[in-house]
């Protein structure tokens, strides 16, 4: 509690408040704007935060996070064109409230939800990410090595409708970071003394998520102007408030332990919340379809709660489930910081003023964004052609000032092409970033289990939690299969297909 405490007397800070109110209101508009997400801007930033002191451009990206995912319900509700991934949910009963003069109630229980479930996801992550990073601690390399393999696969295998298009994502990342002279030999450098260092992270965080969702973006540009509901003040009466604070709840346990699990994300534990907000209707189960307040309050807190949930194995462990984690993790070894147990003996304090400022940002999000609801529906009229030729202007400059170098600006060039096709073709990059990033600490891991062991293999699966971790590599590798023997049950790929298919009904 001492050192929450002392965090928390960091955090609120003024020039911390104002990194944090800053990544709340950036937040929030990339969530508002489609096809610009958190990953993209942080990604987008980190070659300009490196002058910032670590804790508040740590802050600054904690703010993007919780705000990009409060800003995707805002475009879900009143265009029916959600912002996130995560928000396509809220959409379909969102969008009905909104047709049907109900926009204010809308907005209003996604705000709130947002709050309670980010409050309580923030006080879960207090409590947890301490606990396992000491638990994490007394694992030696063999368990490491596992742990890591684990969220590669799960990356892998449960994002996207192919594992097949996973697995290429992933080889592409791990070619990618094996590119440099980290064992005194070069690898891939094709003779070229430019490559000898590896590729900078940042120039592929930025080409694979800037670059190539830009030009996606740009390339399905809408023609016609977009048609927004008009909105007020946002408000609920005791009815909507006596509807909401259940599905709140429910969508926060949802939404946690989902977010902490490799590749959990936030689309499965929002479209979990929607069914289970839909069976549990009870009167108003009629009202699905045609825009129950349920169907939003459940989503939203699921989705807010997720991000809360990443964090865990991003702080404790090191591990990254989502692509903005991702991106965060890569910012934190910019900065010389090794995400995992060590952090927190190494840096307490920046760790507990991180934690403390997310309960700042998570009450910021409510105070701020609540009243500017109808200013962030403005914001859409943005012509789409300034916003993405702006962002590119941008990726160049901050790729070109990683070393001052115009071989990083090639390499953007290359890898945004390279991200562009592999939107076009369906391939997740969530594993291609995700590779990159852990390809050197894989090696690390596997070099140092092979060493001790003087290159006896069977050393990976000397310890027993790395043997309990290849079981569930085995199951998650096997289940699908399982499953498809057993007849009435559904599948993982089952599940995705019903989110797809709500998806589709969002965009009709």
């Amino acid at each position: 509690m001492d050192a929450l405490l002392t965090g928390l007397s960091l955090a609120v800070t003024p020039e911390n408040l104002l990194y944090a109110v800053l990544g709340v209101m950036l937040g929030t508009a990339v969530g508002v704007l489609p096809g610009i997400g958190p990953a993209m801007t942080v990604a987008l930033l980190l070659p300009v935060t490196y002058n910032v002191e670590p804790s508040a451009a740590l802050i600054l990206f904690a703010g993007i996070y919780y705000g990009g995912m409060y800003g995707g319900s805002t475009t879900s509700i009143l265009l029916n064109t959600p912002g996130e991934s995560s928000s396509v949910i809220t959409a379909l009963e969102g969008n009905k409230m909104a047709k049907t003069g109900r926009a204010a109630q809308a907005l209003a229980t996604a705000a709130i939800g947002s709050f309670v479930a980010g409050t309580i996801g923030t006080i879960l992550l207090v409590a947890l990410a301490p606990t396992v990073a000491e638990w994490v601690v007394v694992l030696g390399a063999p368990s490491y090595f596992a742990l890591m393999v684990l969220a590669l696969l799960a990356v892998t295998t449960v994002l996207g409708s192919s594992r097949l298009r996973g697995f290429i994502a992933l080889a592409l990342g791990l070619t990618i970071g094996l590119v440099g002279t980290a064992t005194g030999q070069p690898r891939l450098t094709f003779g070229n003394p430019l490559l000898a260092d590896g590729i900078d992270i940042v120039v592929v965080a930025v080409a694979i998520f800037a670059v190539g969702e830009a030009l996606w973006v740009a390339a399905h540009l809408r023609r016609r102007p977009l048609e927004i509901i008009p909105v007020g003040r946002p408000w609920m009466d005791r009815a909507d408030w006596g509807r909401s604070w259940k599905p709140w709840l429910r969508g926060t346990a949802w939404g946690f332990p989902f977010g902490a699990l490799p590749a959990g994300g936030a689309e499965m534990p929002t479209f979990l919340s929607y069914v289970t907000e839909r069976r549990l209707a009870g009167k108003h189960r009629d009202e699905f379809g045609k825009g129950a307040i349920e169907g939003v309050a459940g989503p939203e807190a699921a989705n807010n709660a997720s991000a809360a949930g990443t964090l865990v194995p991003l702080l404790a462990i090191g591990l990254p489930t989502t692509a903005t984690a991702a991106v965060i993790l890569a910012a934190m070894q910019g900065y010389g910081l090794q995400p995992g147990p060590q952090l927190f003996e190494a840096e307490p304090e920046l760790v507990w003023t991180l934690l403390a400022s997310l309960f700042v940002a998570n009450t910021l999000l409510l105070v701020i964004n609540l009243p500017l609801a109808p200013l962030w529906a403005r914001l859409l009229r943005t012509p789409r052609p300034y916003l993405y030729a702006g962002i590119l202007f941008f990726a160049v400059l901050g790729a070109y000032s990683v070393n001052f170098q115009w071989f990083d600006v090639a390499l953007l060039v290359l890898f945004g092409v390279l991200g562009f096709a592999m939107r076009r073709f369906g391939v997740p990059v969530l594993p291609l970033i995700v590779g990159v990033i852990l390809e050197p600490r894989l090696e690390e891991q596997l070099g140092q289990a092979l060493q001790l062991s003087r290159g006896d293999v069977s050393a990976l699966w000397s310890e027993p939690v790395a043997v309990i971790v290849y079981v569930v590599v085995a199951a998650l590798l096997l289940w699908p299969l399982v499953l498809r023997l057993i007849p009435g049950r559904q599948g993982p790929e089952r599940l995705a297909d019903a989110v797809d298919a709500l998806e589709e009904e969002v965009r009709r």
